[in-house]
C-alpha cells in the first residue's frame, strides 16, 4: 500500500483479511466481536495512522456530545452564487448550534483532496462540497464516506457517488430561458456553457438543446462554446459577432460571462436587446448594475445553502438516515430586464 496516502477502513480490512462491516464494528468498539479480534484491529489502525476512527465514533455513536463544526469546500469565493450558498449555510448551522468552516479549493483536485483530509484530521462532524471542475477522480469523497462522515454535494455533485445532494433545476431553468429567447423572436442562440465533466454542464447544454428541438429550431455546433468566466467571454465573442450567421442572442451559464458578452457586443455597436439579446444564470448584485440590466435565471442560492445545512445537520444528528441520501431540488426562475426583448 502507498504510504503516502490515507488508510481506510476498506484498507485494513483487505490487510487482515475481514470485512468492512468488521473493521467498522472493532473501531468502534463494539461487543458485537471479541475482544481480541477488537483490540487486534484498532492496535492495526492505530500503527498505520488511521485517524478517522474517532470522527467515525463521534458521528455514529455520539448524540450527547457531537462535533458542532461543519466543513464547506467551495471551488471559489468570489462568485455572488458561491457567497449566497454560504449565507444560507452559515444561518442555517448558526440556527441550530453549529459552526462552518470553510475552504476553497481554486478549481484544484489536489487542493480539494488536501483540504478534505485536513478537515478530517479537524473531526469536522460533515462536510457540504461543491467539487472543482477538474475532479475526476473521487477516493477523497469515497475516503470520508468510509469514515462514517457525512457529505452533501451542492450545485456540482459527484455522479461516481450515491450521496446526499442539493442542486437547482438547471435543466429546466436553460429551458425556460432559451424559450424565452427563441418566444421574443431570437432564431441563432449561442450558448455559452461550463465544462462537460459536471452534471451542471451537461444539464445546461441539455435545457438549450432541447428548447431549440421544441421550438423548431436546429442546434448549430459553432455556436456552442465551452466558456464560464468574463475573460474568456470577452476574449471569443468578437469572433463570434464577425461570424457570417451571427448570433442574435447569447446565453450564458452565469452573470459574468454574460455581462462580458454584453461589453462587448455594445463595445462592437450592436443594439441590446434589439439586435442581440443576452440571458446570464445567477441573478447577483451585477445583474442590476450593468446597462441595460441583466436577464437572468435566478438560483436562490441562499436556499441551496439552508437545504445543505439541513441535510447536513439532520444526517449528524440522526433524524435522517445514513442509508438514503436524501435529494433536492431548489426551482429557478427567469427575471426579465433589458438585455432581452419583450413578447
Amino acid at each position: 500500500m502507498n504510504e503516502k496516502r490515507q488508510m481506510t477502513m476498506k484498507d485494513i480490512a483487505r490487510e487482515l483479511g475481514v470485512s468492512v462491516a468488521t473493521v467498522s464494528r472493532a473501531l468502534s468498539d463494539s461487543p458485537s466481536i471479541s475482544k481480541e479480534r477488537r483490540q487486534a484491529i484498532q492496535q492495526f489502525a492505530r500503527e498505520h495512522n488511521y485517524f478517522p476512527n474517532v470522527i467515525a465514533e463521534q458521528l455514529r455513536h455520539s448524540r450527547r456530545n457531537p462535533s458542532r463544526a461543519i466543513g464547506v469546500i467551495v471551488p471559489e469565493l468570489v462568485h455572488y452564487y458561491f457567497s449566497s450558498i454560504l449565507d444560507g449555510i452559515e444561518g442555517e448551522a448558526s440556527s441550530r448550534g453549529y459552526q462552518i468552516m470553510v475552504a476553497k479549493s481554486n478549481e484544484s483536485y489536489q487542493r480539494e483532496v488536501e483540504i478534505c483530509e485536513a478537515m478530517l484530521k479537524n473531526k469536522v462532524c460533515g462536510i457540504i462540497v461543491s467539487q472543482a471542475k477538474d475532479t475526476e477522480q473521487y477516493d477523497h469523497f469515497l475516503h470520508l464516506e468510509a469514515a462514517g462522515v457525512p457529505l452533501v454535494f451542492f450545485d456540482r455533485i459527484c455522479p461516481a457517488i450515491n450521496a446526499s445532494r442539493v442542486v437547482v433545476d438547471d435543466y429546466m431553468g436553460t429551458l425556460n430561458a432559451v424559450s424565452h429567447l427563441i418566444t421574443t423572436g431570437c432564431k441563432r442562440i449561442a450558448f455559452y456553457g461550463t465544462s462537460m465533466n459536471l452534471v451542471i454542464g451537461k444539464n445546461r447544454f441539455n435545457g438549450y438543446r432541447d428548447a431549440l428541438y421544441k421550438h423548431g429550431l436546429t442546434l448549430d455546433e459553432k455556436l456552442v462554446r465551452i466558456c464560464d468566466n468574463r475573460a474568456d467571454s470577452e476574449r471569443i465573442t468578437p469572433a463570434m459577432m464577425q461570424m457570417e450567421d451571427k448570433p442574435d442572442a447569447f446565453f450564458a451559464v452565469n452573470d459574468e460571462t454574460a455581462i462580458g458578452i454584453l461589453s462587448v457586443v455594445k463595445r462592437m455597436g450592436y443594439s441590446v436587446p434589439d439586435e442581440v439579446s443576452i440571458c446570464g444564470f445567477t441573478n447577483g448584485f451585477r445583474a442590476t448594475v450593468c446597462d441595460p440590466m441583466l436577464t437572468t435565471v435566478e438560483q436562490r442560492g441562499s436556499q441551496v445553502g439552508k437545504e445543505a445545512a439541513d441535510i447536513l445537520i439532520g444526517l449528524v444528528e440522526g433524524t435522517l438516515p445514513n442509508d438514503r441520501p436524501e435529494k433536492r431540488i431548489v426551482k429557478t426562475r427567469l427575471v426579465v430586464r433589458g438585455t432581452t426583448r419583450h413578447p
